[in-house]
């Protein structure tokens, strides 16, 4: 099977994250980001170039826990698909426009310190039994001498 992939950014928060709601009660993070470039000269150093900003949104739960975790400033990679649209100016002209859906968002692990906390599983982890001719397989080998397969 194929390897499932798809875009991704990576950035800063450049904007202080918003969060709305629909009229349905749907949840929508936004959030202005930037992204730095650079650019290798023939030495091997780099020199930073201009910096580019772009709009960032995300949709229901990963909209609300985006909301909750990120601040102006922090470092992120966002996996996701990028959505083209025309914006109508103060002059009513279409303006080709571009924004970032966010399916997945998390702190980026290359330039941001942070400690996980996970919750106590309360019950084992569920362990599926063998169908009941792999078990009696299993039974016969224990006690014959010769090798099954």
């Amino acid at each position: 099977m194929a390897i499932h992939t798809q875009e991704s950014v990576s950035g800063f928060i450049a904007s202080t994250p918003q969060l709305t709601f629909s009229e349905r009660g749907g949840a929508r993070f936004y959030a202005k980001i930037g992204q730095e470039h650079y650019r290798k000269e023939e030495d091997g150093s780099f020199t930073q170039t201009e910096t580019t900003f772009h709009d960032l949104v995300s949709f229901r739960k990963t909209a609300e826990r985006a909301h909750a975790r990120f601040a102006k400033g922090d470092k992120f990679v966002a996996e996701g698909y990028t959505h083209e649209y025309d914006h109508i100016d103060a002059d009513g002209q279409a303006v080709p426009t571009e924004e970032f859906i966010a399916k997945k968002i998390g702190h980026d692990l290359a330039r941001t310190n942070y400690e996980v906390t996970r919750a106590r599983r309360s019950q084992p982890a569920v362990t599926q039994d063998a169908p009941e001719q792999d078990q009696s397989r299993r039974a016969n080998a224990a006690t014959s001498s010769v090798p099954t397969l």
